[in-house]
């Protein structure tokens, strides 16, 4: 029995919260192995509608266990206020939820730092959503971070203390920016009390304990492949690893323990914030599936930049995940589009190729698009793959035979019963 992986196959906000709220009734645990706060995975249960940020999005099944990773940052804050909220809709959390000893903390002055960082670059930023989790994993990259675990250290107080003024010093590089550090400590201060109930735990023995006994565990990434610090649209990614190889090390197993991997992508494609998008729409079009789709970040309400689907990146995401199977979403979105686009290609520097060039940034990349005809069906009803148009049929085939991988959950809807199985 092997750990099954569910991720992003492309900037994030695919609509993972909601497959892994679908899959939980298989598991008995579901892990967030990597990233922090920036996350927002949407779920809506009995018509209410939750975001989670930091909490697996298992949270709403009574059977089910909730680790939060050592490859996790934690921002107690933004923990404790989604812990909150959660049990306004009577989920017993603290029941169902583990925190790994060995997750880092995001402090006030990690947050600081972002902010003063991201002010600094002017027109470069890269579109940091401002909660920390650069300089965090910063922190821990270079062994000065500060723990779950050091709550109960004798010397608390002190590790505190010796990396907020670390943090100061290096805050006089950067221009004065506005923030109030004392009420944020003070808030920081109160948060740390109030998590001290969640269950910690030795997260890389959990894990491997609860597979040795047959347990089914779910790992669940945040953001999206095109993000990975090693392999995303670099320098506009974020500061963890985003792809199946992130499990092993957010988690603590090995790579034999790997069983499905099953990637998430959108039936087109979106972006938040800067970096480099190939099949980006600046027009009418894109205009109207940020408008059908309802594009604005979960977590920054950020619009997001909308363009058509890239099979190119997606058979690179495929490729550096082992993607064994795929849930497409938000079908229902084009449900109006008389016609559609399918990027099979590039012409990168005057030359065409399947592949991602080294570095998206600096290449003169043009798509070369597929014309797809559109199905102009309300999708949102069905529940059954019998029940999709030809015009459907082979737009899911298509993408299928150029990812060489089965496409096995379609989602025509936000809601938890609106999705089916392909295969």
């Amino acid at each position: 029995m092997g750990v099954d992986v569910l991720l992003g196959l492309q900037w994030g906000d695919e609509g993972k919260g909601k497959i892994v709220d679908y899959l939980a009734k298989d598991y008995d645990i579901v892990s967030r192995f990597q990233g922090g706060p920036n996350a927002g995975h949407t779920i809506y249960v009995n018509g209410q509608k939750m975001v989670l940020h930091t909490i697996p999005s298992g949270i709403f099944h009574p059977h089910l266990k909730n680790l939060i990773g050592n490859g996790v940052v934690v921002d107690p804050i933004t923990l404790q206020k989604e812990i909150e909220a959660l049990k306004e809709q009577n989920v017993p959390v603290f029941d169902r939820l583990l925190i790994s000893k060995k997750a880092h903390m995001i402090l006030p002055t990690h947050r600081m730092l972002d902010a003063a960082s991201e002010a600094a670059k002017g027109k470069n930023k890269i579109g940091s959503t401002l909660r920390g989790i650069g300089p965090t994993y910063m922190d821990k990259t270079g062994r000065n971070g500060f723990r779950i675990g050091d709550f109960t250290s004798p010397d608390f107080l002190s590790k505190y203390e010796t990396l907020k003024n670390k943090h100061l010093t290096l805050l006089g590089l950067y221009p004065s920016i506005e923030f109030d550090l004392e009420e944020e400590e003070k808030g920081w201060m109160e948060s740390i009390e109030f998590i001290r109930s969640i269950t910690q735990t030795n997260g890389e023995y959990f894990v491997n304990h609860a597979l040795s006994q047959g347990k089914r565990i779910l790992a669940e990434g945040a953001q999206g492949s095109m993000l990975d610090i090693d392999f995303g649209t670099y320098p506009f990614v974020t500061s963890s690893n985003t792809i199946t190889a992130g499990v092993c090390n957010g988690l603590g197993v090995a790579p034999s323990k790997i069983g499905e991997v099953i990637g998430i992508t959108k039936a087109y494609c979106t972006r938040v914030g800067a970096g480099p998008f190939p099949t980006e729409l600046h027009d009418e079009v894109g205009e109207e599936i940020r408008r059908q789709g309802r594009e604005f970040g979960a977590t920054t309400g950020r619009p997001r930049r909308c363009g058509w689907l890239d099979l190119v990146q997606l058979k690179y995401t495929c490729m550096l995940n082992g993607v064994t199977q795929i849930a497409i979403t938000k079908i229902d979105v084009l449900n109006e589009f008389e016609s559609l686009s399918v990027a099979k290609s590039y012409v990168v520097d005057g030359k065409t190729t399947e592949e991602l060039p080294y570095d998206l940034n600096d290449s003169d990349i043009e798509p070369v698009y597929t014309p797809v005809k559109g199905w102009l069906t309300n999708t949102s009803f069905m529940r059954d793959k019998s029940e999709m148009p030809d015009t459907l049929k082979k737009y899911i085939m298509d993408i299928e035979r150029y990812l060489n991988t089965p496409i096995k959950y379609i989602s025509v809807g936000p809601g938890r019963d609106e999705l089916f199985l392909n295969h």
